[in-house]
């Protein structure tokens, strides 16, 4: 969206690149942006019908090497600053997404501090969350706000950040989860000021239990919300038992959260395995709030 705003300010013509439109024999594009999230996706198989073509994302400069994430730097392709900062032009996605005509989308924050071997933020965006931008500059009215932000509350300038939330009167979406541990009155009061239809935290580090029981307990305590508006997300796969992961499964419902259940390294996993089999019964919120157990849950009929 930001790339599509740059051109169009500088008299380009904008479109969805499509092959059988744009492929050989037509004119070919002038330029084409591809982008891809995680290495292991395959690279667009077919022929480009483009002068140039800039390939970008974290798929292309982050590389998955013996169950460890490796960064690339060389193949990091950074948006420059003019354009980072542009206010996003949400037009392009108003026939494929209808909701985006009320929603607007963006970064506060940058960086996270925690540098967790799973997660490849602080390799691509500093071990640190810095402050990149206020609301306004990709936030105009619309009614939802979707935040992209690996760890806002992280940030220095958080307070002032969530000032610009509250008097948005927006409604709010922490896409990226909230880190629990870093929870303190102060922000959960700051929160609950906010208009949330759902929040997302996440508990990752099963070693993390001393810390994020407590922090869960106090949030609730303060907010008075309940699961249908407090969603967990929990890593399983990567450094915890199965074992460990049922026992945070029952200890956040128990604390009146909703798990959502994340699979590192999903492909590999084979299938049949009972961790696929954990994650349909918590991800579905109708089974796992009628069916108490894992071992009464009959995932052959789910």
């Amino acid at each position: 969206m930001k790339l599509s705003a740059w051109h169009k300010q500088n008299g380009d013509s904008v479109e969805w690149y499509e092959p059988l439109f744009h492929g050989f024999p037509n004119e070919p594009m002038d330029k084409v942006y591809m982008s891809k999230v995680f290495s292991f996706t395959p690279d667009y198989p077919y022929f480009i019908n483009a002068k140039e073509v800039s390939k970008g994302g974290s798929g292309y400069c982050i590389e998955l090497v013996d169950g460890k994430e490796v960064y690339h730097a060389e193949n990091d392709s950074q948006l420059p600053k003019e354009i980072e900062t542009i206010y996003p032009d949400y037009s392009i996605y108003y026939e494929k997404i209808p909701e985006v005509r009320d929603t607007a989308y963006g970064f506060l924050t940058r960086g996270c501090p925690r540098g967790c071997n799973f997660c490849h933020v602080a390799s691509k965006e500093g071990k640190c969350s810095i402050k990149v931008a206020d609301l306004d500059t990709f936030w105009r009215g619309q009614k939802n706000v979707v935040l992209l932000d690996p760890n806002i509350t992280a940030c220095k300038y958080w307070k002032d950040l969530f000032h610009q939330l509250i008097d948005s009167k927006a409604w709010i979406d922490f896409s990226q989860g909230i880190d629990i541990r870093l929870m303190t009155e102060e922000k959960a009061e700051m929160i609950k000021q906010m208009k949330i239809k759902n929040i997302h935290f996440a508990w990752d580090r099963y070693d993390d239990k001393d810390i994020v029981v407590p922090k869960f307990k106090m949030f609730q305590e303060i907010s008075g919300y309940d699961y249908t508006k407090m969603t967990v997300y929990m890593l399983c796969n990567f450094d915890t038992t199965f074992e460990q992961d049922l026992e945070r499964v029952y200890t956040l419902r128990d604390l009146g959260y909703n798990p959502y259940v994340m699979l590192y390294n999903k492909q590999n996993i084979p299938q049949g395995d009972r961790l696929k089999h954990l994650q349909r019964w918590v991800n579905n919120r109708i089974i796992f709030r009628t069916c108490d157990k894992f071992e009464n849950f009959d995932y052959k009929r789910a």
